[in-house]
C-alpha cells in the first residue's frame, strides 16, 4: 500500500482489517535516523495484536525510510506523513465500511509526531515513551488542551526522558492518563506485551466520533 502526503511524497504503508472491525488505529514508528521503521518491535506487536481486538490498523514508514520517498527533516515535515496516514486509513475504512473510534498511536519519535496532530478524525492519542523533543516547544499545545482522551505509556527506566520529567511536562494536559511500565527501558524489551495490553485497553475504551 502507498499513501500520499500533502507535499507530494509517496510513502510505504501496510493496512490490515479483520472481519467485523469496529475501530481504526494508525501507528507511527520511532526515530528514522536510529533504525526506526514501521516494523520496529513495539509497532509490529501493536500491528499484530490490535486486529485481534477488532481494530483495522495502518502502519507506515516516514519519509526517507525504506521504500518511502523523501528525506528526514528533523520532525519539521513528518507531521505531513502522519496526516497522510490518517487520510489513507480513513479512506480505506470508508471503503470497507468500518466505523468506530480512531486511535493515533506513536512510539518515541513517532509519539512526538502523533501528539502534535490536532485532527478532528482522531478520537484519542497514545504516546509511547514520548521524548517531547522532536517538535517546537508549543507544537503540542493544541492536543494538550483538547478534551479528547490521551494516554502516555512511559518506561520506568527510560534512557532519554524519565517518567518524572514527562509527567511534570504534561501535568497541565487535559484528559491525559499516564501509565509507567515497571522494569522497562525506552525500547520495552521484554515489556512489549504490557505496552500492547495498556494501549489496546485504551483504544477499546474510546468513544467514536464517526
Amino acid at each position: 500500500m502507498k499513501l500520499r502526503t500533502a507535499d507530494g511524497l509517496s510513502l510505504e504503508a501496510e493496512w490490515t482489517a479483520p472481519a467485523g472491525a469496529h475501530g481504526i488505529a494508525v501507528l507511527c514508528h520511532p526515530h528514522p535516523q536510529y533504525g526506526g521503521t514501521m516494523r520496529s518491535i513495539v509497532i509490529s506487536e501493536l500491528y499484530s495484536a490490535l486486529p485481534k481486538l477488532g481494530f483495522a490498523c495502518l502502519r507506515f514508514n516516514f519519509r526517507g525510510v525504506e521504500q518511502s520517498e523523501g528525506t528526514y527533516t528533523e520532525g519539521r515535515d513528518e507531521p505531513l506523513d502522519v496526516v497522510g496516514a490518517l487520510d489513507a486509513a480513513t479512506g480505506a475504512a470508508t471503503e470497507a465500511e468500518i466505523e468506530g473510534p480512531l486511535a493515533l498511536i506513536g512510539w518515541s519519535f513517532g509519539a512526538d509526531m502523533a501528539l502534535g496532530i490536532d485532527d478532528p478524525r482522531i478520537d484519542g492519542w497514545v504516546g509511547i515513551a514520548p521524548p517531547l523533543r522532536f517538535r517546537p516547544e508549543h507544537a503540542y499545545d493544541a492536543v494538550a488542551r483538547d478534551e479528547r482522551p490521551k494516554l502516555l505509556i512511559l518506561a520506568a527506566h527510560d534512557e532519554y526522558r524519565t517518567p518524572a520529567e514527562i509527567e511534570s511536562e504534561t501535568s497541565a494536559w487535559t484528559n491525559t492518563r499516564r501509565e509507567v511500565v515497571a522494569g522497562a527501558s525506552h525500547f520495552f524489551v521484554g515489556r512489549t506485551e504490557r505496552v500492547v495490553t495498556i494501549a489496546g485497553d485504551f483504544a477499546r475504551s474510546l468513544p467514536a466520533s464517526r
